[in-house]
């Protein structure tokens, strides 16, 4: 039985000694970490082959098979992200806005750790190591949830990170995992408000509701995308077919890849059936409008085009197909990205800056592009080693959530005697 008010009291006291580890501390876990992945990868990927085959079994989609699986390379990728992590700066200590008062009195706001973080996912057991060492190097304590079909995969690299965190001299209840499967414990975790002091979910639309209905602890919600593209009528339309290309293909079951091109009419019969070719060569299906379908169908190219269905400008498709839909104006597509986007990753291809401003100025989304593909909103990509989320919130952190965004701050006062008249 899985007794998540010991877990809690666990992770409390571990998030306690984690505060005052030294950075040097917190990079050695780190870096045992990486070694004990490249050092039982074998284990891990026995692990995950048994998730695989019983996803398959059950009749997963391919893009939830691909959100699943580990390979050398990916768990190598992983082991290289922890130390990238690690040779970060550490933010926890950092001091900012300093300032003297009338009074004489040295006022900052110092950087502590946010104290226990509660991470609720599905399907991408690369989360649980980039999560984990996310939360050490800030400081924090993590109590982890992954989804059912990855249980084997994630218990393995729980395991390891744990037995990695014995060797560095750092608690092991850092980092827990919740191995029992059972949902009610979901609801029992949004509820911890004794012991965890922030819940993060990673997964699909119920996922994240299921957490703002229930939860007593602050949630920051993300990683659904609705992602955008919209090829302007200046835009270059080679560099454009590249660029959506890129978007859609280069991993289709991620939160960062595209879901609808918006394309101005001027280019439409230009741009589309060379964009259509393109992405035939990879399978890719379009849902487009009647006014987009007719270029398409006239041009007879080879790519599988179908009617854009009702809800289908409101699908994170996760998979290789493309919403696709001409648009008379900048303003029409500015007016469709802000009633359909998921204010995740939006981009324009463009030539005329004052467009590409106003697209900036106007679209609201955590991460806005000008002439690049989607799929750079990650934390890696951004420089931060990697993520424990995007956030599509306002409040406290926005897009890729990286070392910063898992501190808070303290004001510290240094006085010299002085008291409040």
């Amino acid at each position: 039985m899985t007794d998540l008010n010991l877990m809690g009291q666990a992770a409390r006291a571990a998030s306690r000694q984690l505060a005052v580890l030294s950075t040097k501390q917190k990079n050695a876990a780190l870096y045992a970490i990486a070694d004990a992945l490249e050092a039982r990868a074998a284990e891990v990927l026995a692990a995950n082959a048994e998730d695989i085959g019983a996803g398959r079994a059950k009749g997963l989609s391919d893009a939830m098979l691909d959100r699943l699986l580990l390979t050398e390379r990916r768990i190598a990728g992983l082991a290289a992200d922890t130390r990238h992590v690690a040779a970060l700066p550490d933010p926890v200590g950092a001091e900012y806005d300093s300032r003297v008062l009338p009074n004489g009195m040295r006022l900052c706001k110092r950087r502590i750790p946010i104290g226990v973080i509660g991470v609720i996912y599905e399907a991408r057991p690369n989360v649980t190591i980039d999560i984990a060492a996310l939360c050490l190097k800030s400081g924090n304590a993590a109590i982890l949830r992954g989804g059912s079909e990855t249980l084997r995969s994630n218990l393995a690299l729980a395991q390891t990170i744990q037995t990695a965190l014995k060797q560095a001299a750092v608690p092991a209840d850092a980092v827990q995992y919740v191995a029992d499967p059972d949902r009610a414990l979901v609801t029992q975790l949004l509820r911890l408000d004794r012991y965890v002091d922030m819940i993060i979910p990673r997964g699909g639309a119920g996922l994240h509701r299921l957490c703002r209905e229930e939860a007593t602890i602050p949630v920051i919600t993300g990683g659904i995308g609705i992602c955008h593209i919209f090829v302007d009528a200046s835009a270059d339309l080679a560099r454009a077919v590249d660029i959506v290309e890129n978007a859609k293909v280069q991993r289709p079951s991620v939160c960062n890849a595209l879901d609808t091109v918006l394309v101005h009419r001027s280019v439409a019969e230009a741009f589309l059936p060379a964009m259509a070719e393109r992405l035939a060569r990879s399978h890719v299906e379009l849902r487009a409008t009647p006014d987009a379908l007719a270029i398409l169908q006239a041009a007879n190219t080879t790519a599988t085009v179908l009617p854009a269905g009702h809800d289908d400008f409101d699908t994170e498709w996760l998979a290789l197909i493309l919403g696709v839909k001409i648009v008379d104006s900048l303003d029409e597509a500015i007016a469709h990205i802000q009633a359909h986007s998921t204010e995740h990753s939006d981009s324009i291809l463009t030539n005329d800056l004052g467009n590409a401003r106003r697209f900036v100025d106007e679209i609201n989304s955590a991460a806005v592009y000008v002439n690049a593909s989607t799929r750079f909103t990650d934390g890696g990509q951004f420089g931060l080693g990697a993520e424990v989320a995007v956030s599509t919130q306002k409040l406290h952190a926005r897009g890729p959530m990286g070392l910063e965004e898992l501190t808070t701050y303290k004001w510290i006062g240094i006085g010299d005697g002085q008291v409040r008249g």
